[in-house]
């Protein structure tokens, strides 16, 4: 029994699943220190207030919170992109340059090993027909 627990925990999905969460926890506090620190007082400086809770009350009802709430995530999201994704899509496309890779069709960076797959699928049709 414990050695099933053992290759299961052991698995490399499992620690790359591990990892994973600690690397976005720690990633959570830099993404919420941006947010709060920086984008959040150019939004107050604009809007006048640093968040819109006070906006649209009626009674319990609290539009202005869930309002907050979308524009916090949409500032979070934005964030991650033009912070996390493009970069890393960028380096990627400059290794597969360097490489040699190219992907016409796609019109995101293709993984090396599936690039050469291709490559030889392509190359063998045509010797075919």
């Amino acid at each position: 029994m414990l050695n099933g627990f053992k290759a299961f925990i052991m698995k490399g999905n499992v620690l790359d699943l591990a990892v994973a969460v600690i690397i976005g926890a720690a990633f959570n506090a830099v993404v919420t220190a941006l947010v709060q620190n920086v984008l959040m007082p150019v939004i107050s400086l604009i809007v006048g207030q640093p968040n819109f809770d006070s906006f649209l009350v009626f009674g319990p009802v609290k539009i202005g919170v869930f309002l907050t709430a979308v524009v916090n995530f949409l500032i979070v999201a934005a964030a991650i992109y033009f912070l996390v994704v493009m970069p890393m899509n960028h380096l990627i496309e400059r290794r597969n340059r360097r490489l040699g890779i190219r992907d016409h069709a796609a019109e995101e960076p293709v993984d090396p090993q599936i690039a050469l797959l291709t490559e030889i699928r392509d190359s063998l049709r045509a010797r075919e027909g």
